[in-house]
């Protein structure tokens, strides 16, 4: 990962990065402990995450949006909006206020497409293209490893003082990261005047994807994981329940798998170049597959600990390689709406998730529940297996750190 932070300008970019990563982490958990503290519900709770993926169905428009502008310039607002959108927390009274937090959630999801867009579009402006997995796994590291104190810092501040002095906390991080962002030397990618119809450039992220032969196969494969994953995050109650566990104990169970989270983030990039994007996404979901599995199956609320560990091992190993090979594969003038469909494509299906989840929490048990995300996720490795790996080409390690690019189309 070092490689990254030799690249001028990109350690003032971690840095303000790192800020809002922070007020996130101790932030969005808060917001379903919040849910669930004044309703009691267990679907309410999960409802929290549905809204915050919502905005992804006008990821499109918004992608739109962010090839036009500078990407620098839209990390710096979009950070100040951000900071303004969570102060209306500090209203939460009751039970009858919790559409204010939703609307919050609403707006959180909001930045949620636009940040990241303009971040792959000034990673491309900032970073050469064979050290973005160094980056990516820096930034993934250390948002992973976030979950060792900040949940635990969030849930902990909820608990001594309120959500509003969360709601305060999450606010100022937001405003360092604008503060350092604007300050990050890079000569940035001047946006061109298209010309093409409306129509045209709001799909331009979604041909793309159709017709670049590796990510469509591996959209396909890892849509297949989030279109259950959302199930976990509304059954964990149910969970922690089974276990006789306050809400609360939710803020230990993700600090325990920011453990993982660490070690795998720092072996990402290694693993990267060794088996190549592909190659390493397959790892990383079989990892998450099998852990999930265990957490199914576990007799026990330290049986459960254990698995998120590998949980949190296994994330660094999917999303690091993931991003990497999107940004590396995308155009730089259409990689902010490349980014915003595969907000749509991954998020759409996420919030689906999230709401067939908080149906199915009252249905199943959790392990039940548990045993299904296992078995789509490692369906999901096994597509992009099949379709992208039998037929890549193995080499030297920087062969392998970019194997996609030779892969046939299969099928």
């Amino acid at each position: 990962m070092r490689g990254a932070f030799r690249t001028p300008g990109f350690t003032r970019l971690f840095t303000g990065l790192a800020a809002s990563m922070l007020g996130d982490s101790v932030m969005l958990l808060v917001l379903s402990i919040w849910v669930k503290t004044l309703t009691g519900s267990n679907a309410m709770a999960g409802l929290t995450f549905f809204f915050m993926v919502l905005p992804a169905i006008f990821a499109p428009l918004l992608g739109i949006w962010v090839d036009r502008l500078p990407a620098r310039q839209v990390l710096v607002v979009g950070n100040l909006l951000s900071a303004v959108a969570v102060l209306p927390l500090v209203l939460v009274r009751g039970a009858g206020d919790v559409w204010i937090i939703w609307t919050v959630a609403l707006l959180y999801g909001v930045s949620f497409v636009v940040l990241p867009a303009a971040l792959n579009g000034l990673l491309k402006d900032l970073v050469p293209d064979d050290r973005l997995v160094d980056a990516n796994a820096s930034l993934q590291t250390t948002k992973e490893g976030y979950r060792l104190v900040g949940p635990l810092v969030g849930a902990a501040l909820f608990g001594w003082l309120g959500g509003w002095a969360v709601a305060l906390v999450d606010a100022a991080s937001f405003v360092v990261a604008a503060a350092v962002i604007a300050t990050v030397p890079v000569r940035e990618h001047r946006p061109e005047r298209d010309d093409e119809p409306f129509w045209q450039q709001l799909t331009a992220g979604v041909r793309f994807l159709a017709g670049d032969r590796v990510l469509k196969h591996v959209l396909v494969g890892f849509g297949a994981m989030v279109l259950v994953v959302g199930f976990l995050e509304a059954s964990i109650y149910a969970l922690l329940d089974a276990f006789g566990r306050p809400a609360t104990f939710a803020g230990v169970l993700v600090a325990v798998q920011g453990v993982g989270a660490v070690a795998g983030g720092l072996a990402s990039s290694t693993v990267v170049r060794r088996l190549g994007e592909v190659g390493a996404l397959v790892v990383g979901m079989a990892l998450l597959a099998v852990s999930v599995l265990v957490g199914a199956l576990a007799p026990s609320i330290a049986v459960v600990m254990v698995a998120m560990v590998v949980v949190g091992v296994g994330l660094p190993l999917t999303f690091v390689p993931f991003m990497t090979l999107v940004q590396r594969r995308s155009p730089r003038a259409l990689v902010g709406r490349v980014s915003a469909a595969v907000e749509v494509l991954m998020s759409t299906p996420q919030a689906v998730s999230l709401a067939v989840g908080a149906l199915l929490v009252g249905l199943l048990s959790y392990r039940a529940v548990f045993g299904i995300v296992a078995a789509a996720i490692a369906l999901g490795a096994v597509w992009i297996a099949v379709a992208l790996l039998g037929r890549a080409t193995a080499g030297g390690p920087e062969e392998q750190a970019s194997a996609a690019e030779d892969v046939p189309a299969a099928g």
